[in-house]
C-alpha cells in the first residue's frame, strides 16, 4: 500500500501528538510520584533569611521538591494550592493557629568600610553626617515604625537632616546598599544577625534599639491533610528559628 501526500501529512501530525502525549503522561506520573511543598512569604525574608538557609534542609530532604512564592501580596491559603506561608506582622493580625518563631527589634547599622571612611558615631545626633537608607514609603500605617523619622522622634531628634536620603522598595535592597558602604540602615536584627556575626555589617547605636510590635509567624494550610513533607519543613523552620532566636538575644521555646 502507497501512502498519499495527504495521509503522510496526517501520520506525522497524529505521531507528533501522540508522542507529545506520551511525554506529558510521564511528566504527570513523575510528579504524582515526587514529594513537593509550596512555602509563600514575603520577599525580603525569602532572600536575607530563607533562601540561605534552604541547602540545609534540602540536605536532610533531598526526595522534597520545594517551591517558593516570594510575594509581598499575602496569598489566601484558604483558596490556594500552598502549603505553607511565613507571614510579618502583629499577633492581632494572625490568624489562628499561627506559630510565632520569633520577634523582631530594629537596629542601626553600617559597613565597616562606611564607618572607616567617615568616622565613627558617638551618638545618635551624629547621623547627619551620614546617608541614610530607609523604605520608599511603607506598605501600610502600621510599618511606619520602620521609618528613620519613627525613630528619630523617639531619639528626641526630630529636626536632624542627614546629608541625604536614600530610599528602596524591599529590606534586601536597603541592607545591600548598607553593605556596600552607601549609608546607614535600620535594619530588621533577624534579618541581619549573620552579618552582624560576622562584621560585615557593624551596629553603630546598640543603646538606641526600636523594639517592634512585629513578629515572624508561621502558616500551615489546614484545608490540605499534612503531609510528611510539610511536616518535615515546619520542623526544620521551627530548628531554624530557635537557632535566630538565640542570635537575637530571645529565649528559645524549651
Amino acid at each position: 500500500m502507497e501512502w498519499t501526500e495527504a495521509g503522510v501529512v496526517l501520520f506525522r501530525t497524529v505521531s507528533s501528538l501522540l508522542n507529545q502525549l506520551d511525554l506529558t503522561v510521564q511528566q504527570i506520573r513523575h510528579s504524582v510520584l515526587r514529594k513537593s511543598i509550596a512555602v509563600t512569604t514575603f520577599a525580603s525574608f525569602a532572600s536575607m533569611w530563607l533562601i540561605p538557609r534552604l541547602a540545609s534542609f534540602q540536605n536532610l530532604h533531598p526526595e522534597i521538591d520545594i517551591r517558593i512564592d516570594a510575594s509581598d501580596k499575602p496569598v489566601d491559603l484558604s483558596i490556594s494550592d500552598i502549603d505553607i506561608a511565613i507571614r510579618y506582622g502583629t499577633a492581632s493580625r494572625m490568624p489562628s493557629g499561627a506559630f510565632r518563631l520569633f520577634g523582631d527589634q530594629l537596629v542601626a547599622v553600617a559597613s565597616p568600610l562606611l564607618l572607616k571612611q567617615e568616622g565613627g558615631i558617638q551618638s545618635a545626633a551624629d547621623l547627619e553626617r551620614f546617608t541614610l537608607i530607609e523604605p520608599s514609603e511603607p506598605h501600610s500605617p502600621h510599618l511606619d515604625w520602620l521609618t528613620w523619622r519613627h525613630w528619630l522622634n523617639a531619639q528626641g531628634l526630630q529636626g536632624l537632616q542627614p546629608i541625604r536620603w536614600l530610599h528602596f522598595n524591599y529590606a534586601h535592597q536597603m541592607v545591600q546598599a548598607a553593605l556596600n558602604g552607601q549609608g546607614i540602615v535600620l535594619a530588621r536584627q533577624p534579618l541581619i544577625a549573620e552579618s552582624l556575626a560576622s562584621g560585615e555589617l557593624i551596629e553603630v547605636l546598640p543603646d538606641a534599639r526600636n523594639d517592634s510590635p512585629m513578629a515572624y509567624w508561621l502558616l500551615v494550610n489546614h484545608n490540605q491533610a499534612p503531609s510528611e513533607q510539610v511536616k518535615a519543613f515546619c520542623d526544620w523552620v521551627t530548628t531554624q528559628a530557635n537557632e535566630t532566636q538565640i542570635a537575637i538575644g530571645e529565649s528559645p521555646p524549651a
